[in-house]
């Protein structure tokens, strides 16, 4: 008789969002993807089926909630039931980007806080826990009444980035908010750290860069941020950087999500080299030639391993600096 451990089978499931992200994920586990079955009919209506035995599994299924946002975001509800009723023992839902995670506060009179209402969705329709990556708030944490494991993709992106060993390198927040972020980056890549000030007058995606706290003259400077969308922000700090006598500009985001128009922007910008995880794949452009796409598998992986067994998440990210060779 086969041993059976208390939490069940390890199971993956992907969802329409993630499916080579989720083949990755499988693969560095050693497992196969579950066999799944997601239909959009010509209305937009969205159906769901999977399609082997579940009952009493430990179940990832992985799907972010990128373009087209509503419908993945659905999709995901749609699985997490389905699992839930099928009698998987747990159903963890594995969110690579969770884009509404933007809409975390209530900063104008009369507006959603569209986090909090997805939160409360993905509870009710039975999700047992939670493992996403770059939660644009780390607080959004908390509008979750379930288990939330939150993964930093700046230990990828600065173990891709070390041995590139660029000189002179400083670390350059574009704006206040991510000023704690940036100073993790530079502690992991051992460089000091400058902070951006930029202002959004409108909600037109539209950055207005204020000021640079910090001296980056004849240094080459590495921005850092949680994503970009339309690339403004990183164009027209890389802009100001250059104004202030840097040298060389790259740039590192944990999502590139990447609107329709932002990749001949960014290729045609000032940024010598954008890295950006495979978080999201539908991408409405062809990401040019100076953008670099560095897989985040091999983390999940070993998230998605230590939750099933019961071992320590936040074991996988040490903050220690790294010392220079």
């Amino acid at each position: 008789m086969s041993f059976q451990p208390p939490q069940g089978d390890l199971a993956i499931l992907a969802g329409s969002g993630n499916p080579k992200l989720s083949a990755a994920i499988a693969r560095e586990l050693g497992v196969r993807v579950s066999p799944s079955q997601a239909q959009y009919f010509s209305e937009g209506n969205v159906f769901v089926r999977v399609l082997e035995n579940v009952r009493g599994r430990d179940v990832f299924v992985i799907q972010g909630v990128h373009y087209p946002v509503n419908d993945n975001f659905v999709e995901l509800l749609f699985w997490i039931d389905a699992l839930k009723r099928a009698s998987a023992q747990q159903v963890t839902a594995v969110i690579p980007f969770f884009s509404y995670s933007k809409g975390d506060k209530k900063d104008e009179p009369r507006v959603s806080i569209r986090a909090r209402v997805c939160a409360d969705a993905i509870e009710a329709a039975g999700c047992d826990r939670v493992l996403t990556m770059d939660l644009h708030s780390p607080q959004i944490q908390g509008f979750f009444h379930i288990p939330v494991d939150h993964l930093y993709g700046r230990h990828v992106l600065c173990d891709h980035i070390r041995p590139l060993n660029i000189p002179d390198l400083v670390v350059c927040s574009p704006d206040i908010g991510f000023a704690k972020d940036a100073s993790s980056y530079a502690n992991l890549l051992g460089t000091p750290v400058v902070i951006g000030n930029k202002a959004r007058p409108a909600h037109d995606e539209k950055a207005v860069v204020l000021e640079v706290i910090g001296s980056v003259r004849d240094k080459n400077v590495l921005l850092v941020d949680d994503f970009t969308i339309s690339g403004g922000t990183l164009i027209a700090m890389a802009e100001t950087l250059k104004q202030r006598g840097a040298r060389d500009i790259y740039a590192a985001v944990s999502h590139g999500v990447l609107s329709k128009g932002a990749a001949p922007k960014i290729g045609a910008s000032v940024i010598k080299r954008l890295f950006i995880t495979d978080t999201i794949e539908h991408q409405l452009d062809e990401p040019p030639a100076n953008v670099t796409v560095v897989s985040v598998a091999p983390l999940f992986a070993q998230a998605i391993r230590s939750v099933h067994d019961r071992t320590s998440v936040s074991n996988l990210f040490p903050e220690k600096p790294v010392a220079k060779q």
